[in-house]
């Protein structure tokens, strides 16, 4: 068989398996996405494609209302649903001493500014005579 005839056909094949591929990755996520909005319910907590966190409060065939903040309800395309939120539930109770040993140990860490050690310029007017 002449390698020339054989050249087409493989093209062929190595252009349609990343094709299919693509399709099935493609066709497996819109299956996901659509499971997820028929799964929400009220008390649910969603993020929207837009980044807003929200509670359902009410359900419909095509749209949600999303408690924003207390007394704050808006309603949203199901569609606009990226995922459901899940919070971690408080960890176990510890013993008092191991808690209170905890607390003083990692004080500079909860104050939430790290402590740095860059060092601070001149000003620029300074560094314009020198």
């Amino acid at each position: 068989m002449d390698l020339q005839s054989l050249i087409l056909p493989l093209l062929i094949v190595l252009l349609a398996v990343p094709l299919f591929l693509q399709a099935r990755k493609q066709k497996r996520a819109v299956a996901e996405q659509q499971k997820l909005q028929n799964s929400i319910e009220p008390g649910d907590k969603v993020m929207t494609t837009s980044g807003v966190f929200g509670k359902v409060v009410a359900t419909s065939d095509d749209s949600i209302d999303l408690e924003l903040a207390p007394g704050m309800t808006t309603t949203w395309v199901r569609a606009a649903v990226r995922e459901k939120v899940t919070t971690d539930s408080a960890p176990a109770a510890e013993p008092a001493e191991s808690t209170e040993s905890a607390k003083t140990e990692e004080a500079p860490a909860e104050a939430g500014v790290p402590e740095s050690k860059a060092e601070i310029a001149e000003p620029i007017e300074k560094q314009k005579t020198n």
